[in-house]
């Protein structure tokens, strides 16, 4: 089921998306080599409670195994999504990481993810990042009301396989309001003029996840960490957005995050 927000469940989300985007903010300052991603993990709960919120993924039901052990995924280099944050886990020169993160605040959630370099990245690697990030872009111009699912899907796919690379199919974007996830699924692939219509009060997050090589992923033995098959690098960018007034609101924010790429002269 679908539910369409109100103008103030809309500010609500607004508000829970902000802090998710703070958050980040707060995690990309402390990225260099040597920091673990369990440091990392820390201090983003820490910076999520202190304003009044829950980390959203902490605890969160996995079908095929335990909860969520962290409170941020931290994805690095070939890892697609849902990284565990660990000890063992030492970030080094030349990474990406992308860090996706949820928070629960005042009943209405927030959800969001930026892909990180850790100090100077390949050029090769930059320009994954950069058409990942231009293909969320993308997807977010084709959400107004009206259009539908496969119109957002479509942008992205034929975005980021015209520049040779791969488009995930076994996780996608999705619904988002009082629950994580809700209706409808916002898959990065699809045809134009399919799927459900976009009515105002949609809010929907939509995150490309986008590979070097092939799209073909794989589950490690934890139950959460998706690798890419071939061991090439994947980046994630994520917004969630409300239809709203016919066209999308961008809810989150990298605009902290850009201000602080552009200061470390790693802007995209």
């Amino acid at each position: 089921m679908i539910f369409l927000k109100t103008e103030d469940e809309i500010e609500l989300m607004r508000a829970a998306n902000r802090l998710v985007a703070q958050t980040l903010a707060e995690v990309g300052k402390a990225l260099r080599p040597g920091v673990t991603t369990a440091q990392l993990d820390k201090l983003a709960e820490e910076f999520i409670r202190d304003h009044g919120a829950e980390p959203t993924f902490k605890g969160f039901p996995n079908p095929y195994g335990g909860p969520f052990p962290g409170s941020i995924c931290t994805s690095v280099n070939e890892v697609v999504v849902h990284g565990v944050p660990s000890e063992d886990v030492v970030l080094r020169e030349g990474d990406i990481i992308s860090v996706d993160c949820g928070t629960l605040l005042n009943g209405y959630n927030g959800d969001s993810c930026y892909t990180f370099q850790v100090g100077e990245v390949s050029e090769e690697v930059r320009q994954l990042l950069r058409t990942t990030k231009e293909a969320l872009y993308c997807g977010i111009a084709t959400a107004v009301a009206g259009h539908r699912v496969g119109d957002i899907g479509y942008a992205v796919q034929s975005h980021c396989e015209s520049a040779g690379y791969g488009v995930v199919r076994e996780f996608v974007g999705h619904g988002i309001g009082k629950e994580m996830h809700e209706d409808p699924q916002v898959p990065n692939f699809g045809r134009r003029g399919q799927g459900k219509q976009l009515k105002n009060g949609l809010c929907i997050a939509i995150e490309p996840m986008i590979t070097m090589g092939t799209y073909e992923v794989y589950m490690m033995s934890d139950r959460w960490t998706i690798k890419t098959r071939d061991g090439k690098p994947a980046a994630h960018f994520e917004h969630t957005i409300a239809i709203h007034h016919g066209k999308a609101d961008i809810l989150s924010s990298f605009e902290e995050i850009e201000m602080l790429e552009a200061s470390r002269n790693q802007t995209l």
